[in-house]
């Protein structure tokens, strides 16, 4: 089964500094039929403008991942950690018991993320952060795993959730194939191209809901770059 989520189809608001679209129920967007997909709770793609982001607040029972598209976002919290994330990189939070952060574009042009809320296997627990690179041509024509609770992702990096996060590029014509099993929900969208699922044609942006299937297979339609979330 795969369920189309056009790009125009989903819910946000502009706030003038960010411009937010929410695949899932979140903030002011309300939708019976997409609070979760599996353990997927949400899926932001945030456009902050320059010299802008969000102020310190607090999370709790929460993995958090962000995967940045364009520009970077510097990171601050009550840990002591600090960092800036580029394009093409990924930041992970387990918020567990709780913990308070900032994300600023400290960058002079506007900066694009994916944010990626997970719901975490256990409650609590110390709150932690961290940040990898992951090149692009690392990720040519297959998926790499980018952050993971599964064991044996050992080179991804670690959330606390039966759940795993993939990224993969694609170039037009090119296929890989994605093994999930039936009793778990996949959740794809293109970060730039198009692509084809099974049949069924993803944009830019747009989100492909999967489940109920042992596998599917990916076809770049573009030159394509592409996020994946496997969860339980």
């Amino acid at each position: 089964m795969i369920e189309l989520r056009p790009f125009d189809s989903l819910g946000g608001e502009n706030h003038g500094w960010l411009d937010a679209k929410h695949h899932f129920a979140f903030a002011n967007y309300r939708d019976a039929h997409r609070t979760n997909w599996g353990a997927l709770r949400v899926w932001n793609d945030d456009t902050i403008a320059p010299n802008t982001g969000f102020p310190p607040h607090p999370h709790r029972d929460m993995e958090i991942i962000t995967y940045v598209r364009e520009g970077a976002i510097t990171h601050e919290d009550n840990l002591g950690n600090k960092g800036r994330t580029e394009a093409g990189d990924v930041q992970v939070m387990s918020a567990g018991s709780g913990v308070t952060h900032s994300e600023y574009n400290r960058e002079e042009g506007v900066t694009k993320i994916f944010q990626i809320w997970i719901i975490p296997s256990e409650t609590g627990g110390p709150p932690s952060w961290g940040a990898k690179p992951f090149p692009k041509a690392d990720r040519g024509g297959r998926f790499v795993t980018l952050a993971s609770g599964i064991p044996g992702d050992t080179e991804a990096l670690p959330i606390r959730t039966n759940a795993r996060v993939l990224g993969a590029t694609l170039k037009a014509g090119e296929t890989v194939e994605y093994a999930i099993g039936v009793d778990r929900h996949a959740y794809l969208v293109p970060a730039a191209g198009s692509v084809r699922v099974e049949g069924v044609t993803v944009r830019a942006r747009d989100g492909a809901a999967i489940a109920d299937v042992d596998a599917f297979t990916i076809t770049a339609l573009e030159d394509s770059e592409v996020v994946l979330v496997d969860a339980a």
